[in-house]
């Protein structure tokens, strides 16, 4: 399948321009939108779920109008919000069960065939039985992607699905979600750019409503080739670095400061860096590499 958005257009009453001529074609496998808070990333993935309008513009998932026949795109749409409540006194094989009903799945046993696969695709089996108050944050994700799978869709949203989550569950989650995006579109929104790199073969980086890059990580990769370079110094000597050249990014390392910087030649003492996704990532943000 393929998603394709057009000249979309938002703003909120209060002003606010969430999305400004919105431009992407995504294809079936995992797509990450990437961008920081505040960026437009919710605004888009809430539009492309039929949960708002948008002013002007259009998508089309394959010949189907998103915007127009909602209630088509919500029988193949599984969605995970950034924010979703469960019933706490409820455990996740009886909720499961109610929302599959709801998904039209009326037949008994197909619908208990479904819960359980489920249950097992998400690691969730063995607690099948325990209250959902009781999940840690990682089981909660888990469960909140089983019941965006339920009604077997084509395309699958979910909105900063990591957050909060220690490392092994962070894995897991995407490990399942990259599973489940070799038969379907997953849009994966965040602003973790590690969730991206190694996982998605397209993606976007967005920021005050805007597409400020599409196309694939390897590509991106590619457009900063040469023009990262970087050194550890001491915080006095950053701060004076960083009045004299193009500074991409800054973090502790080690007790010391290092800087990566954009420049085409050579820079003092900087040394040439392998640039890595964050590169591209800051660059884009920082103006360094025109729009798309």
């Amino acid at each position: 399948m393929q998603l394709s958005i057009r000249s979309l257009t938002k703003t909120y009453p209060n002003g606010v321009r969430a999305l400004n001529n919105i431009n992407l074609t995504i294809n079936n496998g995992l797509f990450g939108l990437l961008g920081p808070n505040g960026a437009g990333k919710s605004s888009l993935m809430r539009t492309i779920a039929t949960l708002q309008d948008a002013d002007t513009g259009n998508i089309f998932l394959d010949d189907l109008n998103v915007l127009e026949q909602k209630e088509d795109v919500k029988k193949i749409l599984g969605y995970l919000p950034q924010e979703f409540g469960v019933y706490p006194n409820i455990t996740a094989e009886e909720l499961l069960n109610h929302i599959a009903l709801l998904k039209g799945i009326a037949i008994t046993k197909e619908r208990n065939e479904r819960v359980k696969n489920l249950l097992v695709q998400t690691n969730l089996y063995d607690v099948k039985n325990k209250k959902l108050g009781g999940f840690s944050g990682g089981m909660k994700q888990r469960f909140g992607i089983a019941q965006a799978l339920i009604g077997n869709p084509k395309i699958i949203i979910v909105d900063e699905p990591t957050a909060g989550l220690d490392p092994t569950e962070r894995n897991r989650f995407l490990n399942l979600l990259s599973e489940i995006s070799e038969q379907v579109i997953v849009i994966l929104s965040t602003h973790i750019v590690e969730d991206v790199k190694e996982l998605c073969s397209q993606m976007a980086i967005i920021n005050k409503g805007e597409v400020l890059f599409s196309g694939h990580p390897a590509d991106a990769l590619d457009s900063v080739k040469g023009k990262i370079w970087s050194c550890q110094v001491s915080k006095q000597e950053a701060k004076e670095l960083m009045q004299q050249h193009q500074v991409i990014s800054q973090k502790f390392n080690t007790g010391q400061i290092e800087l990566h910087v954009w420049s085409d030649s050579n820079v003092g003492n900087f040394a040439p860096a392998q640039p890595a996704l964050e590169d591209v990532y800051f660059s884009v943000l920082n103006g360094f590499i025109n729009k798309n």
